[in-house]
């Protein structure tokens, strides 16, 4: 099952390269580029929230196997966005880039939700889950904040036809709300 989940997360960047190839991204590739990589980043970041629930939901441990590849996907993805930014839209321009960072805020936030993804996949490793011990699980739990801040991001971003960011935002809020449920069920039985 792993290699056709490992498959299927590569039909997203495939496809991308055919658009590119096919000089069919429109008027500005580099923007669509980099849209398309960040809508991978929070859509595998949700895929990956949503495994714990259904293993809850379902009983099936199937679905959680796949919860750390699916993250490091949306890793993937996130690396593949900021590299867009910093390559495509502002040429290693550092202080361009440096700038950006510090005077626009939903570009800080991004940034700080890719260095939240980046943590979680240095340590996503078993050596580092057994290195890490307890804190392990308190570093991944920061998943949740980068989600949120991934959101704000896109919100941000869209400015004004903000359905999509509003769509996300209300899954996010969706599988946040779950695991609080089931941690104040838990903890008063």
């Amino acid at each position: 099952m792993k290699p056709a989940v490992f498959l299927l997360a590569l039909v997203p960047p495939a496809l991308l390269i055919v658009q590119i190839l096919q000089d069919n991204l429109g008027p500005d590739p580099a923007q669509e580029i980099a849209k398309q990589t960040g809508e991978l980043s929070i859509r595998f970041l949700l895929i990956a929230l949503s495994l714990t629930p259904l293993r809850h939901l379902t009983g099936s441990f199937q679905f959680v196997r796949h919860r750390r590849m699916i993250g490091l996907f949306a890793l993937f993805y996130a690396t593949l966005h900021f590299l867009a930014w910093m390559t495509l839209l502002l040429a290693f321009r550092w202080l361009a880039i440096g700038q950006e960072l510090i005077e626009r805020p939903y570009i800080s936030i991004g940034f700080a939700a890719y260095v939240i993804l980046l943590a979680l996949g240095i340590t996503s490793p078993k050596v580092m889950v057994r290195k890490l011990g307890k804190n392990w699980r308190r570093l991944h739990k920061l998943v949740y904040v980068a989600g949120i801040l991934a959101v704000v991001h896109l919100l941000w971003i869209l400015r004004t036809d903000v359905w999509e960011a509003v769509l996300y935002g209300g899954i996010l809020m969706v599988l946040l709300g779950f695991r609080v449920v089931r941690y104040l069920y838990l903890r008063h039985y």
